[in-house]
């Protein structure tokens, strides 16, 4: 009798609520699996354009897949060399560097007050305390090599990944009816993420080696630990090279003086700069921009879910969602709400493309 009758049952927002929340409190329960897993994928996602170009060249897959792991071992490996002995120098030097520090500010502070500025040196240091600035290197470099110690889960999940990627359009076309709309998809997709993360990649890699070799010659001390920070905050927009130049800064006054200081800060702004304000619009070019707000957003959500190095992530992580919801014309209105007011043109071209195909398809 009501056999016809079609029914839709909104689901009450309360309960999407809920079962957010609860999603959330898993993620954070489990995020010392998941940093590993969305690290994984972070790499994958950048051998695949290497990988595919050696079986276009004609190397075998098994023997491109054994070059990708190789490179990704010594790479690995150098990275640790590097890294490793200055990181644990730095950490046994914190304590002396945050001294040094309260020192220089109670000392500018008698400066103030000898000028006439009323200040009270023994409250101030309990609301500025200078120190906290290497306490948030040191928590995201200890975070950094716990994130290393399971090196071999992530390179496993590499390995995995990029064989089944291999196999995923013919899993799909199997279980799919309309397959080839979904690849058409998801292959648009793919294209947009491995262009943004090789491009961005590049642009934080040139970064990281500028400033190295600027606070090289400045004479600041584990130069090679702060080109790191720069490079790994480099994917946070705006404020990631702000919060990349404050350490080194501070620990240039501790130990050389305000001229350094003020040097390594003009080295930040210039690389800054030219990389990031001049060159990496260009190369990246419409589509791939976030509002402001959402960087923010982002970046203090995925880092209390996720810690320091969710907030590393968390820019990257939310333009993949982003190029994903471009990538389909029912959810690029999303895409509309977390990109900058730039890309309305951007958004309108794309469809307009789709419906000057969907009009081809209709009069071939």
């Amino acid at each position: 009798m009501h056999g016809n009758d079609k029914r839709t049952h909104k689901v009450p927002p309360v309960l999407i609520l809920a079962g957010f929340v609860i999603v959330v409190a898993g993620m954070k329960a489990a995020s010392s699996i998941l940093v590993p897993f969305f690290l994984a994928v972070f790499i994958a996602i950048l051998c695949a354009p290497p990988l595919l170009w050696l079986q276009r060249k004609g190397v075998p897959k098994v023997v491109a897949l054994v070059l990708i792991f190789a490179a990704i071992l010594v790479l690995g490996a150098l990275f640790g060399a590097l890294l490793g002995p200055s990181l644990n120098d730095f950490l046994i030097s914190l304590p002396e560097y945050q001294e040094r520090l309260s020192t220089h500010l109670a000392a500018f502070i008698v400066w103030l007050r000898g000028k006439g500025v009323r200040i009270p040196i023994e409250e101030v240091p309990r609301s500025l305390n200078p120190g906290w600035v290497m306490d948030l290197a040191g928590g995201i470099f200890e975070a950094l090599s716990n994130v290393l110690t399971n090196a071999f889960l992530i390179f496993l999940a590499v390995v995995f990944i990029l064989l089944e990627a291999a196999d995923f359009p013919k899993k799909l076309r199997i279980m799919s009816k309309n397959a080839e709309n979904s690849l058409s998809s998801i292959a648009r997709f793919f294209l947009g993420a491995k262009r943004y993360l090789l491009i961005k990649t590049l642009i934080s890699a040139a970064t990281g080696f500028a400033i190295w070799l600027w606070l090289l010659i400045l004479g600041v001390d584990y130069p090679v630990l702060w080109g790191t920070l720069a490079f790994l905050l480099n994917y946070v927009p705006n404020i990631g090279s702000l919060i990349a130049a404050l350490p080194p800064v501070f620990l240039a006054l501790a130990k050389l003086g305000a001229g350094s200081a003020f040097l390594t800060a003009l080295g930040f702004a210039g690389v800054n700069l030219v990389l990031g304000n001049l060159i990496e619009p260009k190369l990246m070019g419409k589509g791939l921009s976030l509002s402001s707000l959402v960087i923010f957003l982002s970046m203090v959500f995925w880092g209390w879910v996720l810690g320091p190095i969710g907030m590393i992530l968390s820019v990257p992580m939310t333009s993949l969602g982003k190029i994903a919801l471009e990538s389909y014309e029912g959810t690029r209105w999303l895409a509309v709400m977390l990109g900058s007011v730039t890309e309305i043109e951007w958004i309108e071209g794309l469809e307009v493309a789709d419906a000057i195909k969907r009009e081809n398809k209709k009069n071939p």
